[in-house]
């Protein structure tokens, strides 16, 4: 049976994805992860994570992935025995000089994509070194990824969902050039998400893809001012649910969803639809389809549109912004949940009304998806609430005091 992996950036984020049916989940630490733009954890917390994990039989992998420099390699092999003892289950290392310490403090040592895995070479010998894992270059084609995982001596991850950086298996000096803030050391501002304006001197056309292939990936449109204007840097996010019986038959042992830096629904919502998809298959594998309600659930959430990036050899068109049909708005908070009857007492600063579709998000709750069907005010049923009142809502799900609520709001053509 594939491992389905989840990211967490959080304690929310973590509860989320495991209530959702991860199987393992990866998280990063301060300093050492290619997401120091999430909120991340402490070594403090390391204890906790793994306690969490394991009320769901769930393993947990640390993200120590980002290029080492001497400060921070000698900092994390002096954390390794802190790390070891918190009882987690391995390090996603980005460094193969620290395999064998990794190994030797008990942990899994799993090779992130940022080492570019392209063959199986390389897995031999990172079997040697004591590797257990490697997450295999996301250039590679699917029937790539199957002939280098039957000739591999260790276990090979693959991502299947999320976002897929413009730079070779997420290597990319574009932000540190720009900003300073170096992609490889996690702090990537993310430019290439921008619109870009491409200008060239007359007579130097070369700049501007003027070929006469029909299919054309990246679309350069002209403006009034002589510049053109592409988003060619920034790919769709990748979608591979309508593929994964050819991604069982690969071999893989994990599949990998992307997005420790997004929100706790985002990886309630992902994780969810993607255990929906192997369970079905796995149960009837010969009578597997794709349900039409998997991708209207995945579009509702943040995305850039989707692609299968390089599994079939050429990803497909350029991303724009969120194509995300919702807008998520912080609404209110949870004041009392009272378990005899299932309602949650909510202050509310937004109006709410029967039908709306709400997210409840806490660390202990995790992240919540209900469609309000029953409201109460001092006793009385009501269809309609204005802001600034406390309302009960029935909801079967148990919440907490002080859990955040958000309402999904349909996003204008214009947002």
């Amino acid at each position: 049976m594939v491992e389905l992996l989840a990211p967490a950036g959080n304690f929310i984020s973590l509860r989320a994805v495991l209530e959702n049916g991860a199987d393992a989940v990866y998280f990063g630490l301060e300093d050492y992860n290619m997401r120091a733009n999430a909120k991340n954890f402490s070594l403090d917390d390391l204890s906790e994570v793994a306690s969490i994990a394991k009320e769901y039989g769930a393993k947990t992998y640390l993200g120590t992935n980002i290029i080492l420099n001497e400060r921070l390699a000698c900092k994390l092999e002096s954390n390794l025995e802190k790390i070891s003892s918190s009882e987690i289950d391995g390090l996603i290392l980005s460094d193969i000089g620290l395999i064998e310490d990794t190994v030797s403090h008990g942990l899994e040592a799993h090779i992130s994509v940022q080492e570019n895995v392209t063959n199986s070479y390389t897995l031999k010998t990172l079997k040697k070194l004591g590797a257990k894992r490697a997450i295999l270059s996301r250039e590679l084609s699917l029937s790539e990824v199957t002939e280098i995982t039957r000739k591999s001596p260790i276990e090979t991850e693959i991502f299947v969902h999320g976002a897929i950086c413009m730079a070779i298996s997420g290597r990319c000096f574009l932000s540190y050039g720009l900003y300073g803030r170096s992609a490889n050391c996690g702090d990537c501002l993310q430019p290439c998400r921008k619109n870009w304006t491409l200008t060239y001197e007359e007579g130097e056309d070369s700049v501007v893809n003027f070929s006469d292939v029909e299919d054309e990936r990246f679309v350069i449109t002209g403006s009034d001012d002589g510049s053109y204007r592409t988003n060619f840097f920034s790919p769709k996010d990748m979608c591979m649910i309508e593929y994964i019986p050819e991604l069982m038959e690969s071999g893989v042992a994990s599949f990998k969803i992307e997005g420790r830096a997004r929100s706790a629904d985002y990886g309630a919502m992902v994780t969810g639809i993607y255990r929906q998809v192997i369970d079905d298959y796995v149960k009837d594998p010969s009578n597997y389809k794709v349900r039409d309600e998997w991708m209207d659930e995945l579009t509702s959430v943040f995305n850039r549109g989707f692609d299968t990036n390089f599994y079939f050899n050429t990803p497909f068109e350029v991303s724009e912004d969120n194509q995300s049909k919702y807008i998520k708005k912080d609404i209110g908070q949870v004041v009392n949940y009272y378990s005899k009857v299932g309602a949650a007492e909510i202050r509310i600063w937004d109006d709410l009304k029967i039908g709306d579709k709400i997210i409840i998000q806490g660390k202990t709750t995790g992240s919540i998806t209900h469609i309000i069907d029953s409201m109460q005010i001092e006793g009385k049923p009501v269809t309609n609430v204005e802001k600034g009142a406390n309302v009960a809502i029935a909801i079967p799900t148990k919440v907490r005091e002080n859990d955040f609520v958000y309402k999904l709001v349909e996003r204008n053509a214009d947002d």
